[in-house]
């Protein structure tokens, strides 16, 4: 858990054999040449065998051609482009697809985000942790349209999910390869990776980054994030919470209006030659009631079945990398 020591929860030691690093990125011709070079630099002191994958989410400026400008110097580099703007959900899920490496490291393509913090994760899951979030404590963005809105959001999620880390918006995270190679992400969901991996069992850590202010470019994200986060948090709610046994939780919605049936159709019996209104009300509650339960019958059936469920792949052209 964030604010533990990963040594606690430590039941062997972790010495990954290699590395994928993956960013997605949109419109960020500016910063590309300047964002592989830094990360090259970092990723090859470590003296640990990697990949680094940037995925273009359909970017509509240079950004390919900068990438593709560095491929004859660097052959670690893999490009991934997307044929249309699907998202950074979608465009980080197609890096999570290709990664080869027994850690997978995440973060922005805007270069806000500090690669020297990269071997500092790593540590952290050596030390036991699965997940490895970064924190941005001293945050270089807008006070009213950044900070503020994520310090709401972050406290929500917290208080609704129970996972404590501070900084959930944080694209700076290193992950063992099991625990995210299952995954299959949608919609703005790359940002509740740690909620969705709690229910495996997956130690999580936080560690404070670095972070600088963006100096080309434009930000991708307004306060319209802020309804996106609700709406997602919501649905993580129902795959975290009510999918491991969906009949036990409609159950529970159900037994009120069991209850209201039984003491309407009694005190209904008890003035018997009466009205028929508490019948009627006994009966209407008693349906609602079985409604939960074929509602809780038929989430039981989808998620038994949940697996057999193809994922939807996202088309993209490659260049570079080792076969």
């Amino acid at each position: 858990m964030a604010g533990e020591s990963a040594e606690e929860t430590s039941l062997e030691s972790f010495n990954p054999r290699s590395l994928s690093v993956v960013v997605p990125t949109y419109n960020e011709e500016a910063n590309a040449v300047p964002l592989v070079r830094g990360l090259v630099a970092v990723l090859q002191g470590m003296k640990l065998p990697f990949e680094l994958i940037v995925v273009d989410d359909g970017s509509r400026d240079a950004t390919v051609a900068q990438l593709r400008s560095l491929l004859s110097t660097t052959p670690e580099l893999v490009i991934l482009r997307l044929r249309r703007n699907f998202g950074q959900t979608s465009a980080l899920q197609a890096g999570f697809d290709r990664a080869r490496g027994e850690v997978v490291v995440t973060l922005d393509g805007d270069l806000q985000n500090d690669p020297r913090d990269i071997p500092r994760l790593l540590e952290r899951l050596k030390l036991g942790a699965d997940v490895v979030s970064g924190w941005r404590v001293d945050r270089k963005d807008g006070l009213w349209l950044r900070r503020v809105p994520s310090q709401l959001a972050n406290g929500l999620i917290r208080r609704l999910t129970g996972v404590p880390i501070h900084d959930q918006g944080c694209s700076l995270k290193a992950y063992r390869r099991e625990v995210i190679q299952r995954l299959r992400l949608y919609s703005d969901m790359h940002r509740f990776i740690g909620v969705l991996v709690m229910p495996t069992g997956a130690a999580i850590d936080e560690i404070a980054v670095a972070h600088h202010p963006r100096v080309a470019g434009v930000s991708k994200y307004g306060l319209s994030r802020i309804f996106k986060v609700i709406a997602d948090l919501l649905t993580i709610q129902m795959l975290t919470r009510f999918r491991e046994n969906p009949m036990r939780w409609f159950a529970l919605f159900g037994a009120p209006f069991l209850i209201g049936a039984i003491a309407s159709g009694l005190v209904a019996v008890w003035e018997w030659g009466g009205t028929l209104v508490l019948a009627t009300v006994s009966l209407t509650l008693a349906t609602t009631c079985v409604s939960c339960l074929l509602a809780g019958l038929f989430g039981e059936t989808i998620v038994s079945n949940s697996g057999r469920v193809s994922n939807r792949r996202m088309l993209f052209r490659e260049w570079g990398g080792r076969r």
